[in-house]
């Protein structure tokens, strides 16, 4: 049966197509006979209870700068689709979250994936709180003192933005380093959230390992590599992909998790691991299809749609 779907996205002239998973997840539609359409958060309109928005028809093609065609925007009660997509780029800001508010009065006419109010409850670096067992030890503070004595107890450390994204802001501090307080007074004037504080793991060096899981089951990972002299191994600080395979302990961690994401309709999720630790659990707008598609022959696009399908015909 062929879906009307929408994609709330950012602007599609922008993405790059060799990296880009809403691209891929695009494609794929597509290729089912789904009808396509575009438009930007900004171009959302609720009016009393209806939700509209500008929409302008979509079509892709894997063809470098001539990757997509856009119809003329066209007024739309957003309660007409069968399915949106929240696929928008972070930050996790007011913004993000405003939308996701918008989202939920079309639901559950409309299929929302990720589901938006659970979107809204699960960032990335507090998620995992929920699984202490499954995390390596951190802080999360604006509290000086208890981010000294964290140090103190464990030496070496990562400080990060609680909501940051692609490796943005993200600092190493070893032992003998003596810019913590500077560090923590720069953090105060750009940020009013608390930081995150993390034991360092060392384990680094072999990767930053990122699974996909599709509504609740593992079905892809890629170990993303830091470049030499560099802590942070996201693909947008320059991190390169190497083929990988699950071991026993993160199917275990997956396992963990995968109901929770389940039960709350969180369809399409990316968690990333260090060695035997969890750091984060990605709900917003999750990346990785392309790079593990390479390197593992897989079309992982095509496990998602089966999921958002076999979703949309239950409801």
């Amino acid at each position: 049966m062929s879906l009307a779907v929408a994609f709330q996205m950012d602007p599609i002239e922008s993405i790059n197509i060799d990296t880009d998973s809403s691209f891929m997840m695009a494609l794929e539609a597509q290729k089912r006979g789904h009808r396509l359409y575009h438009y930007h958060p900004r171009d959302l309109i609720l009016t009393g209870n209806r939700l509209t928005a500008r929409v302008r028809e979509m079509t892709v093609v894997r063809q470098r700068g001539a990757h997509y065609t856009l119809g003329e925007p066209v007024l739309t009660d957003l309660s007409t689709m069968d399915v949106i997509l929240l696929r928008q780029d972070p930050p996790f800001d007011m913004a993000y979250i405003t939308s996701t508010h918008l989202l939920e009065h079309v639901q559950p006419k409309v299929l929302v994936v990720n589901d938006p109010a659970e979107v809204r409850n699960a960032p990335e670096k507090l998620f995992i709180t929920r699984f202490p067992d499954l995390m390596p030890p951190t802080l999360i503070t604006s509290d000086k003192q208890a981010i000294l004595d964290f140090r103190a107890e464990h030496k070496d450390i990562i400080v990060k933005p609680l909501f940051g994204n692609g490796g943005a802001g993200v600092f190493h501090l070893k032992p003998d380093d003596e810019n913590l307080g500077s560090l923590l007074e720069m953090f105060t004037q750009l940020y009013r959230e608390p930081v995150i504080v993390q034991r360092y793991l060392p384990e680094i060096r072999q990767g930053d390992k990122r699974i996909i899981l599709v509504d609740g089951e593992p079905v892809g990972a890629v170990s993303r590599m830091p470049q030499d002299g560099e802590a942070r191994a996201n693909f947008h600080a320059g991190g390169s992909a190497k083929k990988t395979e699950l071991t026993e302990r993160e199917r275990a961690m997956c396992a963990a998790i995968g109901p929770v994401l389940r039960e709350k309709g969180l369809i399409f999720v990316g968690v990333d691991v260090i060695g035997d630790y969890m750091t984060e659990i990605n709900v917003t707008s999750p990346t990785g299809i392309q790079e593990i598609n390479r390197l593992n022959n897989v079309q992982l696009e095509a496990l998602l749609w089966d999921a958002i399908e076999r979703r949309r015909a239950a409801a």
